[in-house]
C-alpha cells in the first residue's frame, strides 16, 4: 500500500473520481446522444472515454486476439468488427453502425504508433505506418461531423514529419478544417505523463474552429494519488545474468539504461523507479516500472489506476497480456476531456441547426 498523503498540493480524490466517470460511463445512452466509431478499438481505452463523455458508440474496430477479447469483455453491447481493418468494407461499416453517410458524429482513431515511436527503431518504411490510411479511407465512408485521431508525439519529428504532412493533407482533401496539437494526459486527470498528438477536425459545411481542450486540471495527479486504496507492489524482480538495473537505481526515482542478455542478443532496456509524489511516467512495453520502495515492478491494479482505467474494469489473460494491453491504450480520462470538447462543438452546431430550421419556418 502506499503512503498516506499528508498535503492538499494536488486535486484530491482521484480514485472516488475514477470510479464516478466508471458510473457514467454504464449508465444507458438517450436516443440523442452523440455517436462515435472507435477504429483501432484496441481493449478500449478510446471507447470507454467516450462512454464516460455520454457518447453512444455504434461499432469498433480491432484485430489483435486479446485485444478484442477483453474489449468484448467490457463492451457486450458495442459491435465489435475483429478482423484486418483493410478488409472492412463500406456496406459492412454502415451496416454493423446502423448509419448513413454524414450521420455519424465522430470518428476517432489510434492507428498503430510504434513505427513513429522514439521508444523504437522509428523505420518509416514500417508496414504499421501505413495504416493510417486505412482511418484516412473510413472517413469518406463515414463522413461524419468531427474526426479525432491519436498518434505518439514521434509522428512530428524527423522524417517522420513527412506522414504528418500527409495525414493534414488528405484529411483537409475530404472535407475538413483540421488543428493537430501535441497534449499531455497528465494535464486531464491522468496520473501519467503521456505526450501524444491528437488531430481534431471539423467537417467544413458545419460551423466551429477545430481546437483541443483546455487543461482540466492545475496541478496533476501523482502515482500516490494514483494508488490510495490498492496494492501497487507487483512481481519481485528477478536480477538475471546482465541485468542489475535495480542497484542503479536509487530511491525516489530516476532511470538507468542497461544491456541486457537476451539470449543469442543483446539489447538496451530503459528501467525507470517511480516517485511517489510525482506522475507515473509513461507506460509503455519497452520501459521496466519500477516500484518505489520495494524490488518488484508495479501490479496491474496500479498500472490500471496510473491509465485511469477503474478498478472494474476486467483485463483479461496473463500479467504480460494485460501490462501490453494497457501500454498500448489511449487513458480513458484523457479521451474524456476531448470528447466533451467535441460536444460542445457539435451542441452548438446543433443550436444553429435548430435555429435556421425555425427561422425559415
Amino acid at each position: 500500500m502506499p503512503p498516506l498523503r499528508e498535503d492538499v498540493q494536488t486535486p484530491v480524490g482521484y480514485a472516488t473520481g475514477l470510479a464516478a466517470a466508471w458510473t457514467t460511463a454504464q449508465a444507458p445512452r438517450s436516443n440523442t446522444a452523440p455517436t462515435v466509431v472507435s477504429l483501432f478499438a484496441g481493449c478500449g481505452g478510446s471507447s470507454l472515454g467516450y462512454a464516460m463523455a455520454g457518447f453512444d458508440e455504434r461499432l469498433a474496430v480491432e484485430w489483435d486476439d486479446h485485444a478484442a477479447e477483453t474489449f468484448r469483455t467490457n463492451f457486450p453491447d458495442i459491435p465489435l468488427y475483429h478482423g484486418d481493418i483493410q478488409r472492412l468494407s463500406a456496406t459492412e461499416a454502415l451496416t454493423l453502425a446502423r448509419l448513413k453517410p454524414g450521420e455519424l458524429d465522430v470518428l476517432d482513431g489510434s492507428p498503430p504508433c510504434q513505427g513513429f515511436s522514439v521508444a523504437g527503431n522509428r523505420i518509416i518504411e514500417d508496414p504499421r505506418n501505413q495504416l493510417f490510411r486505412e482511418y484516412l479511407r473510413v472517413i469518406d465512408i463515414f463522413k461524419p461531423k468531427v474526426i479525432v485521431m491519436e498518434n505518439v508525439s514521434g509522428m512530428v519529428r524527423g522524417e517522420m514529419k513527412l506522414v504528418f504532412a500527409e495525414i493534414l493533407k488528405t484529411m483537409r482533401n475530404s472535407g475538413y478544417r483540421v488543428a493537430a496539437r501535441i497534449l499531455n494526459a497528465m494535464w486531464y486527470g491522468v496520473p501519467q505523463s503521456r505526450q501524444r498528438i491528437i488531430f481534431v477536425g471539423i467537417r467544413n459545411d458545419l460551423e466551429g474552429t477545430p481546437g483541443h481542450p483546455s487543461p482540466s486540471v492545475t496541478t496533476p495527479y501523482t502515482f500516490i494519488d494514483a494508488c490510495q486504496g490498492i496494492e501497487s507492489v507487483g512481481p519481485v524482480i528477478s536480477i538475471k545474468k546482465g541485468v542489475a538495473a535495480y542497484s542503479l537505481i536509487k530511491r525516489g526515482g530516476g532511470m538507468a539504461i542497461v544491456l541486457t542478455d537476451l539470449g543469442a542478443r543483446h539489447s538496451h532496456f530503459s528501467w525507470r523507479r517511480l516517485s511517489w509524489t510525482e506522475p507515473c511516467p509513461t507506460i509503455c512495453t519497452q520501459r521496466a516500472l519500477l516500484h518505489p520502495d520495494t524490488r518488484a515492478f508495479l501490479s496491474i491494479a496500479a498500472i490500471k489506476r496510473c491509465s485511469s482505467f477503474p478498478d472494474k474494469f476486467i483485463f483479461n489473460g496473463t500479467l504480460k497480456n494485460q501490462w501490453a494491453r494497457i501500454g498500448n491504450s489511449v487513458p480513458p480520462l484523457f479521451i474524456r476531456a476531448i470528447a466533451t470538447h467535441i460536444k460542445e462543438i457539435l451542441l452548438t452546431n446543433a443550436m444553429k441547426t435548430r435555429d435556421s430550421f425555425t427561422n425559415v419556418g
